[in-house]
């Protein structure tokens, strides 16, 4: 696994991650030109990520099965098509499809991040997978940034017409680059998908990591999915422009957990696990203390997002140190478990501030956070193997 590979498949993952969320920042420019409301244009979003859903239930399993590669490539190629076809849409409908087809294809990194793991030497697992990681969190981060400047300069057709380009680029850049894998499995898919809850009950790691990623994503989303309200609210009297340049900071914090993957390298997935869970909790009492001054506001980003991170690269560390068989199928159970989380923190979120307003919103991520270390270090109980 050369420095060279690791960098592409996190690159590969930051920008096929970003399809689903370029459509953020476009919602009223879109329902302006289709003459609809710009509340229908909010089932965009949550169809996109339906479709994610689906694509981490029903079509990572298959990295088990088949050469991954080849998968990668293939669903790149699906995603190219959707994004095309989203550019030329002018129906409602039919746009409505496409956002769940959007997200349906855009389960790329969930394919990369166990053959990384599987490419990887177990010494230095978490750096490589904190790495590529990085790069999924940072395509997530910065995907309202591109779109938002795309489509104010150019249209928001425009931004669905360049996703296109950069899918071709990703295909290109993976034939040439990527390795060919040996499936490991000769299940049936019926099999593949009936091994899933057994895998869940069988594996005390895969249980672990599932419940503390529900809360770590549910946590983050608590933030970015009402950070737009803060924003606008008298406090700031800004808009999701702003928040773009929010999203902006969090990468640093993004960019500082692949010191923490070194640190499980080291340390044990465990340990990090811990540290960033505790990291992200403490992020939501700055964010509570000092949220309506801008440097408070930053200074608890970064540590939001470099405490999210942290824990999410030492849990897919510890879920990838559990074979080459089932790697695939491992990493849908943690990844579906943490996109759950993730859409109960947008909905609850949603509902703190409308009850609490921030302070609301900053005791829910708090709790969350405290859910995740009350899992890791009292119910959950240490491996002997494993550092606490």
């Amino acid at each position: 696994m050369s420095k060279k590979l690791t960098f592409i498949m996190a690159l590969v993952c930051g920008i096929s991650i970003a399809s689903l969320y370029y459509v953020q920042p476009l919602e009223g420019m879109i329902a302006s030109e289709l003459g609809i409301q710009v509340g229908q244009m909010g089932l965009a979003p949550t169809l996109s990520q339906v479709g994610y859903a689906l694509g981490l239930l029903f079509i990572v399993p298959l990295g088990d099965i088949f050469e991954r590669k080849k998968l990668i490539i293939f669903m790149l190629s699906l995603v190219s098509i959707v994004l095309l076809l989203t550019g030329l849409v002018s129906q409602y409908p039919l746009l409505m499809i496409l956002m769940l087809a959007i997200g349906l294809t855009s389960i790329v990194p969930q394919l990369i991040i166990p053959f990384a793991g599987q490419l990887a030497n177990p010494s230095e697992r978490g750096s490589v997978l904190g790495i590529v990681t990085g790069g999924l969190l940072i395509g997530i981060l910065l995907s309202r940034t591109f779109s938002g400047f795309i489509g104010a300069y150019y249209g928001w057709r425009a931004v669905y017409f360049s996703g296109v380009g950069l899918a071709i680029f990703l295909i290109i850049l993976v034939s040439a680059v990527f390795p060919k894998n040996k499936p490991l499995s000769n299940l049936s898919y019926k099999e593949l998908m009936l091994s899933l809850p057994k895998l869940f009950m069988s594996q005390a790691v895969v249980r672990e990591s599932a419940y503390n990623g529900f809360f770590i994503f549910g946590a983050f989303n608590i933030f970015w999915s009402t950070l737009v309200f803060l924003m606008e609210s008298p406090t700031y009297q800004m808009g999701s422009k702003e928040v773009g340049y929010i999203g902006l900071v969090g990468v640093i914090g993004a960019l500082a957990s692949v010191f923490m993957g070194k640190v499980s390298d080291r340390k044990g997935a465990r340990v990090g696990v811990g540290l960033g869970t505790l990291i992200e909790t403490v992020s939501f009492v700055v964010l509570w203390l000092l949220g309506h001054h801008l440097l408070g506001l930053i200074v608890g980003v970064i540590l939001l997002d470099l405490g999210t991170q942290s824990a999410q690269v030492s849990n897919q560390s510890r879920i990838q140190s559990l074979g080459d068989e089932n790697r695939s199928r491992n990493n849908t159970i943690f990844m579906f478990s943490y996109f759950i989380g993730g859409a109960s923190g947008s909905l609850l979120g949603s509902l703190a501030w409308q009850m609490a307003g921030w302070s609301g919103v900053c005791a829910l991520g708090m709790i969350y956070g405290s859910l995740g270390l009350v899992g890791h270090y009292f119910i959950f109980k240490k491996r002997k193997e494993e550092s606490f």
